[in-house]
């Protein structure tokens, strides 16, 4: 029985399955092959490679154009996200496909971008929400401790996701 054949009845979905990796035989390659964001795959391929000194195979869309993995952005700094699952993958979509997106941040850590590259340039920085012109751009990130207004999300149906850092991040 191959390996697939082993996990398959423990599976169920993306939401809650744990991050699985391939070796190659060789241990030159470490390939994430199911969970890769939210079950932390990606994250365990990297740190796995450099402890071989082999290559991560990083395959989903927001590592290979090195951009804001919508579904687990801040994550590593205690952020929760609140949106409906349609949200997230919309606006992922917007944000892999270099469409205009506006990226309010009004409170937690300011450290949110770990990659090495510079930030897309299709992701523009606001300190206030309200300086944001929401019809110029296709989707909207928001780090915030406010209530949002149910008029708010109406107004950007599956255009918007909040991030919830801990209270104790300004």
């Amino acid at each position: 029985m191959r390996w697939y054949g082993l996990i398959a009845p423990h599976l169920k979905s993306k939401d809650v399955d744990p991050g699985v990796l391939v070796i190659d035989d060789a241990a030159e390659f470490v390939i994430p092959v199911l969970s890769g964001h939210v079950g932390g795959a990606n994250a365990y391929a990297e740190k796995v490679a450099a402890l071989l000194n082999a290559t991560p195979v990083l395959t989903t869309a927001s590592d290979v154009g090195k951009t804001i993995p919508v579904d687990i952005l801040g994550r590593e700094l205690g952020w929760q996200v609140e949106a409906p699952k349609v949200n997230i993958t919309r606006v992922s979509a917007d944000v892999v496909n270099q469409l205009p997106i506006a990226f309010v941040q009004e409170a937690g850590s300011s450290n949110w971008w770990t990659r090495p590259s510079p930030l897309p340039a299709n992701i523009h920085l606001f300190q206030r929400f309200e300086d944001v012109n929401t019809e110029q751009y296709r989707s909207i990130l928001w780090v915030t401790h406010r209530a949002i207004d149910p008029a708010v999300w109406q107004q950007l149906a599956e255009r918007l996701v909040v991030y919830r850092p801990p209270r104790d991040q300004a």
